[in-house]
């Protein structure tokens, strides 16, 4: 069996530059032994949501971490995870050969060719210039950049990019952030307090799921791609991962991974109060005497329950995400295990477990909490994790917010995708951000929902 280890390190979002060209011969720089004599693979990574993450449940999930999974699997391999704070210190370790993998988001350039082994390539991303959609006017090529305020990670390979387009365009100017990622910066952009970002396609695919008005302006860049890198010399460990990328099961993790973090989110369906109103006409009378009687068993009011139930799933009682959750309230396996249900597909008892589960999270949480704020942690911990919801309370208390203010929380919380705060905490990275729109989503819908239920 397959197992992981996670090494002492310090956490970190996501996706910055690297690169190497295998035109170059460089010396073996290994300062340990080969995966291939002890089966343990050491990788080192970053923490963030298109590389290594805890879920809600406090596994561990990402692009990243997927892959190399399933590459250690066929090895039949154990893997030591090592967690950086950042790029550079992902290379730094792969530079002195305390590491046999970097698996963090790396874009393969050829200005590291003299450094590093590339390793496969696993995913095409385009560099793209992000702004709020209401921006007036939206830069739609390079000559419109001048006078455009753009903020990028510093480090990243962005920059290049920016300083590449500088070099042709008369004044274009751009701030690089040293203690923001690009999740962060993006979310700045949404919140319209940074006019525009440079972000890979696939960070900004994960993060309009989330920030429905963040819009791509233009690509800057042609296709690049996202691989692993080795150490200088590595040459048969990265053969071998090239090897195994290249075969049949190779083939199949990286669909495996691309249908569970990127295929579905084109077709996220935001706040919508058309479809929302549509469908309390023709989906709600299904369900609403189901919600009223785990009203009656757990306290958790129907409208309430049915707003969550329409987030989770628009009332589809067969819908499944790529993540494995299942049914009208989007239970994992173990989640309705643990509840006594055996079939996720069951509306009636789906919506009776959601609404116990829940109304669990409700009861963890201090009596002390007032409403309306009790209940928005509650559904906060229910989407992501009461660990994380934990971490995000004592980051408030530290830094003189009140933990149990559902606004103040709504400030701390994209906290735990901040690398100036996360690593400080017990679960590390987190989309914080994510349950805070997840919250303001249900009670939109819940405002919606309210009249069919009096």
């Amino acid at each position: 069996m397959l197992r992981w280890k996670l090494v002492a390190g310090i956490p970190a979002l996501i996706l910055t530059l690297a690169g190497c060209s295998e035109s170059s011969k460089p010396t073996n720089t290994l300062a340990i032994e080969s995966p291939f004599e002890t089966g343990i693979l050491k990788v080192a990574t970053r923490n963030g949501s298109t590389t290594y993450y805890l879920d809600r449940h406090e596994n561990p999930v990402g692009p990243e971490y997927s892959l190399v999974m399933d590459y250690a699997e066929a090895r039949d391999w154990q893997v030591e995870w090592t967690m950086l704070d950042s790029t550079s210190a992902v290379l730094d370790a792969l530079e002195a050969g305390t590491t046999h993998l970097a698996a963090a988001g790396l874009t393969h350039l050829l200005s590291r060719s003299d450094r590093f082994t590339r390793g496969p390539a696993h995913t095409e991303i385009t560099e793209q210039l992000v702004c709020h959609r209401n921006s007036d006017p939206l830069p739609r090529k390079p000559e419109d950049l001048p006078g455009t305020d753009i903020v990028v990670t510093a480090g990243s390979s962005y920059v290049a990019t920016l300083t590449a387009l500088a070099e042709q365009h008369d004044g274009i100017e751009f701030r690089e952030d040293a203690d923001r990622t690009t999740e962060v910066i993006l979310s700045d952009v949404a919140a319209r307090t940074v006019g525009c970002a440079v972000a890979d396609s696939n960070i900004v695919q994960v993060m309009r799921r989330h920030f429905p008005h963040l819009e791509v302006a233009m690509n800057l860049t042609e296709g690049r791609n996202l691989g692993w890198y080795l150490p200088a010399g590595a040459q048969a460990l990265a053969s071998d991962t090239r090897e195994w990328m290249n075969s049949t099961a190779g083939n199949e993790a990286l669909g495996n991974m691309e249908s569970r973090y990127y295929a579905y989110i084109g077709d996220f369906d935001f706040v919508d109060l058309r479809a929302l109103n549509r469908s309390i006409d023709a989906k709600l009378p299904r369900y609403i005497d189901e919600f009223r009687a785990a009203e009656l068993k757990t306290g958790m009011p129907a409208d309430l329950l049915a707003a969550l139930a329409y987030q989770e799933s628009h009332w589809e009682p067969t819908a499944r995400s790529p993540t494995g959750v299942r049914g009208i309230m989007m239970l994992t396996q173990n989640t309705a295990r643990s509840l006594g249900v055996t079939n996720r597909l069951d509306a009636k008892a789906a919506i009776d477990a959601g609404a116990r589960y829940l109304a669990d999270r409700h009861r963890r949480l201090p009596d002390t909490i007032p409403e309306p704020d009790r209940t928005f942690l509650a559904l906060a911990s229910y989407n992501i994790g009461r660990g994380h919801l934990l971490d995000a309370r004592q980051l408030a208390r530290d830094l003189g917010k009140n933990p149990d203010s559902w606004d103040d929380m709504a400030q701390v919380l994209p906290l735990k995708a901040d690398k100036r705060y996360y690593p400080s905490t017990r679960y590390g990275y987190a989309r914080g951000y994510e349950p805070v729109h997840y919250v303001q989503r249900i009670r939109n819908y819940r405002d919606v929902i309210q009249p069919a239920f009096q």
